[in-house]
């Protein structure tokens, strides 16, 4: 059984950025909405948007940015903490 490590705070605070960062893009489409787009579960997405799913995998990240019309690299540096702004 492979154990995963703790998170560190740079984790934690990468994931919160990731989150609020897709939160924001969301806009006013619903949660069950971009979910059904990105074909993962409400609750998958509102753990992301919270924070609490820190380190979502690769696949799901890349489903809500194309459920969003994103592009992974303003993901990235949005997670990162570096500019990168909002498509209009």
């Amino acid at each position: 059984m492979m154990v995963r490590p703790a998170h560190t705070p740079e984790t934690i605070a990468r994931g919160r950025r990731l989150g609020a960062f897709l939160r924001q893009a969301r806009g006013d489409r619903s949660i069950a909405e971009v979910a059904a787009a990105a074909q993962i579960s409400a609750e998958t997405l509102r753990k992301i948007e919270t924070g609490r799913l820190a380190t979502p995998s690769f696949t799901t990240v890349a489903a809500v940015a194309n459920a969003l019309d994103l592009s992974l690299d303003e993901i990235a540096a949005q997670a990162r903490g570096t500019d990168a702004a909002l498509p209009a």
